[in-house]
């Protein structure tokens, strides 16, 4: 059973309503002039601008990438992608999880164009990593979206809880208290993630 829990703070929210509805590429182009902002949309258009993360966040989230990475090049049967990748979900939603992996074939039909920007689909694996800023209720909704949206597995990793949040969809969330690692199960076959290296920032 998944517990919600009122903590931290939310992102900053520009509630556009319907006076100003930014079609895809105004969004992009929104983003591209404030780079400094990471800004993701809500599925009603509303724009939500995260605060920069800490050392600690920022030195586990690099652990998290490269590990993730080096088994994507290892395994060769998709792409990874770090916390700067934005995706287009189904829902009209535009959200960067902070770890990524799409399957190759879902890339492919791609054009080059497409590829340098927010991609429109929603990814087969999210990883969101939960800083001291983080609502986790927040972040919960947030798995829960990925899955509506078509991902087959989702991690949501908690340092100061020491627990992770492993969904799929079909199935109750599974609440992993303390462990040492975490499997990708049958979407990630063969990668499980160490973290041991997660719950501390290593300085």
């Amino acid at each position: 059973m998944e517990t919600k829990v009122r903590t931290g703070y939310s992102p900053m929210v520009l509630h556009m309503g319907p006076i100003v509805k930014m079609s895809e590429e105004q969004f992009f182009q929104f983003c591209r002039l404030n780079d400094e902002w990471r800004i993701e949309r809500t599925a009603e258009g509303d724009l939500e601008i995260m605060p920069p993360t800490g050392g600690g966040t920022g030195s586990r989230n690099l652990k998290l990438v490269a590990r993730l990475g080096l088994w994507t090049e290892q395994d060769g049967t998709g792409v990874a992608f770090d916390s700067s990748t934005g995706f287009i979900l189904p829902n009209g939603a535009t959200r960067s999880p902070d770890a990524s992996w799409v399957r190759r074939e879902r890339l492919v039909d791609l054009s080059s164009e497409q590829k340098e920007r927010f991609l429109p689909l929603c990814p087969d694996f999210a990883v969101e990593l939960r800083s001291p800023s983080d609502r986790l209720e927040g972040l919960q909704d947030k798995m829960r979206e990925y899955l509506e949206n078509g991902a087959r597995l989702g991690w949501l990793i908690d340092p100061e809880g020491r627990g992770v949040y492993v969904y799929e969809p079909g199935k109750e969330v599974r609440v992993l208290h303390n462990p040492n690692e975490v499997s990708g199960g049958t979407v990630l076959s063969g990668f499980s993630l160490d973290l041991r290296q997660i719950w501390a920032p290593g300085f």
